[in-house]
């Protein structure tokens, strides 16, 4: 029970959970913590803009990609708001437990009202301090999070199954026996913290301040709130959307958002998901029986590499002595050759076993809250967390994959003494190597914490094993097709880290690496997966535009100094998937006609954009718009721009179409059909007119559901 510990506890404030909460990303946080580390946004991220925009697919708007490595060691531990460009930088503070989160962008407001229940700034953003995924608050607030009863009830079992004096809750560093604890408030206090937290004037006078041990008691009898659904507060849960993966009330059923979805019985799923995890954890329990196997097998090479140490310093002591007074200047230097092998092999097992313990112990922990997780009766609590526990328990067991629980040393000293020459020949004496070397390079190791993604661009880093003797004289790297092909070489050379872009969004990868020299190639390293990024973030691309183009705001915003039509392109092409992004008109004068769409990468950057054949696009004026490609001009539609107009651009590579909205709505049929190849999102514009571009959005709802009814 004591590893679980780490997994009941808030990564914001690193006490127990107290009224936890689950966030989209299926990570838990305290509610007071989640209100100490909102930020307010600018007004043009709010719910209601983006909604208004066509840009949002749920209440929650994520801002910000995830930029840690697939792999949880190389997370960091820090956390970063990465907004839209106009959104302003907030400094962050240290929490206890070592993660960043951020201030309150103004002080609450004074209220007679408890902290969970106190109002939320307008347009609040939230940062996830696990995952560090931002995401904008709706007019719910922090109310639209449902809770995680499960998580308290294993909470509660927890601390009642410990019987050590109850200990204060607000203590900074060592906590202070309790002396009281407060009914309404539920918290723990020494006399100092009731003193400078809970003074008794004002509202708190009215508290009633109980004996500890009374209040574990009344804690302990204290009914379990019955689980409601956070889009009807009065309604208990009594479905479960297949599709949302989340308990749902009959209202959702008949006038919510899961009204089209595949419902299952709430008792059903709950039985089907306990038995999926009890199954997974069957498997990762395999894997902790073979770790705490494999520590043993490793604390007993440490006894033997000292046994051999000391007996193999011995033999060599007796064979220099032998030699008498020519030896005693080089025995120094090869006792020092042997206790530097000593030393490195003590290093490189005890390194070993520091890993190998330090991943055991989150196993077990984990194993531990999953157990406890299971006994839970509350079916819809379960299911709230169940799908991300079943994932954190494959992902666990994945990483004990072979190899992990094999020695990295031997306890052999693999070094041989010959003192036969003549004593002309001591100060040539040396130590030969018994085991030979491979003529062939060792296989490269992938640095885990340096390889990443970044939108649809891959990073990877890698090096040769530490004990390699045979150099290398080049490396191969080779990445699949993102659909489970072929691999192909992407980089030949000596360098050990590469970056490889222009792969496809949303898509997954497999990379792996060999070294090679002139006797032949290595063995290829384990397979690393990569995830590209579900939607693009870019800006306009300075270098392929005209000179006439205008850059600002970080090279979102642009307009032109020519009266003619000038072309600028984005910086990300796209050859596969769905791709929605969106351009505010932030001035429109003497009624101009630019032109938003698409282009290859050679289209004319001195006319309208449409004039040839390397641009699909859409030009309109403040009364009508029309589509254009290789100058022709088909599909008026009535309907213009003014300031302040939003231009959407939606590029379905699954159905091979180009589409276009004005302010919502969609303007004209479907543009273009039969749309293949490399596109970058292009606009044309003269001097009366500035855009600025919004990227990384969802496609809008209406065409999904569109979508799903063809």
């Amino acid at each position: 029970m004591e590893e679980m510990e780490e997994e009941l506890k808030c990564p914001v404030c690193g006490s127990f959970y107290r009224e936890p909460i689950i966030l989209p990303c299926s990570h838990n946080i305290c509610q007071a913590c989640a209100r100490n580390i909102l930020v307010q946004t600018p007004e043009s991220e709010s719910p209601q803009s983006r909604r208004a925009s066509g840009s949002g697919v749920s209440d929650y708007d994520y801002l910000d990609l995830d930029k840690m490595s697939l792999y949880s060691e190389a997370d960091s531990g820090y956390g970063s708001y990465g907004g839209f460009a106009s959104a302003p930088t907030t400094p962050c503070q240290k929490s206890p437990n070592g993660v960043r989160v951020f201030p309150p962008a103004m002080p609450p407001p004074a209220t007679h009202l408890s902290p969970a229940l106190a109002s939320v700034p307008r347009n609040s953003c939230i940062t996830c301090p696990q995952c560090h995924r931002s995401l904008i608050l709706d007019d719910r607030g922090l109310r639209g999070f449902p809770k995680n009863r499960v998580l308290e009830g294993v909470i509660d079992r927890y601390q009642q199954s410990k019987a050590a004096a109850l200990k204060c809750q607000l203590c900074e560093k060592a906590p202070k026996e309790a002396t009281v604890m407060c009914e309404q408030c539920d918290v723990f206090y020494c006399d100092p913290c009731r003193l400078r937290c809970h003074p008794p004037r004002g509202p708190l006078a009215k508290h009633r301040l109980v004996p500890p041990a009374q209040g574990r008691v009344s804690r302990r009898l204290s009914p379990r709130k019955v689980s409601t659904c956070t889009d009807h507060e009065l309604e208990n849960h009594s479905m479960y959307c297949v599709q949302c993966k989340m308990p749902v009330c009959y209202q959702c059923l008949e006038e919510g958002k899961h009204s089209s979805h595949e419902v299952k019985a709430l008792g059903a799923m709950w039985k089907l998901h306990k038995s999926q995890l009890s199954q997974a954890l069957n498997g990762l329990s395999d894997r902790a029986k073979e770790a705490k196997e494999f520590l043993v097998q490793l604390r007993n090479m440490v006894q033997q590499i000292q046994e051999n140490s000391v007996e193999f310093e011995a033999c060599l002591v007796a064979q220099c002595d032998a030699l008498i007074d020519a030896l005693n200047r080089r025995k120094a230097q090869l006792l020092a050759r042997v206790n530097k092998e000593h030393e490195h092999k003590l290093k490189v097992v005890r390194d070993q076993i520091s890993h190998c313990t330090v991943k055991l112990r989150q196993t077990t922990g984990l194993m531990e809250y999953c157990l406890e997780v299971i006994k839970e009766n509350d079916p819809s609590g379960f299911l709230q967390i169940s799908d991300a526990l079943i994932r954190r328990v494959h992902l666990t067991e994945d990483q004990w994959g072979k190899g992990t629980l094999t020695p990295r040393m031997t306890t052999d000293f693999d070094l041989s003494l010959d003192n036969s020459p003549l004593l002309q020949s001591i100060h040539q004496l040396d130590f030969v190597q018994m085991k030979a070397s491979s003529p062939v390079p060792a296989t490269p190791i992938l640095q885990l914490e340096d390889c990443c993604t970044h939108n649809n661009s891959a990073t990877l880093s890698w090096k040769q094993p530490p004990l390699s003797t045979v150099p290398a004289e080049g490396y191969i790297l080779e990445l699949d097709d993102g659909n489970g092909g072929q691999f192909r070489e992407v980089y030949v050379g000596k360098e050990t880290m590469c970056t490889v872009d222009g792969l496809h969004f949303n898509s997954t990868y497999n990379a792996r690496i060999k070294a090679f020299n002139k006797m032949g190639v290595s063995q290829y390293s384990k397979t690393l997966v990569l995830q590209t990024s579900e939607v693009a973030w870019f800006a306009f691309d300075p270098g392929s535009a005209h000179s006439d183009i205008i850059f600002s705001n970080d090279n979102l915003t642009v307009t032109c100094s020519s009266y003619d039509d000038r072309v600028v392109l984005g910086k990300t092409g796209f050859s596969k998937g769905v791709h929605y992004w969106e351009l505010t008109v932030d001035r429109y004068d003497n009624h101009p006609d630019p032109a938003f769409g698409v282009a290859r990468i050679d289209v004319m950057k001195d006319v309208m954009l449409g004039k040839d054949d390397k641009a699909w696009a859409m030009y309109v004026d403040n009364n009508r718009s029309w589509f254009m490609h290789n100058n022709s001009h088909t599909n008026r539609t009535e309907g213009g721009i003014t300031k302040g107009a939003t231009i959407g651009v939606l590029l379905d590579f699954n159905r091979k179409t180009l589409t276009f909205f004005i302010n919502d709505e969609q303007q004209g049929p479907i543009a273009f059909e039969n749309v293949e190849g490399l596109f970058f999102p292009a606009v044309s514009l003269n001097r009366n007119v500035q855009v600025t571009l919004h990227t990384g959005l969802q496609v809008p709802d209406f065409y999904s559901s569109r979508a799903s009814i063809a």
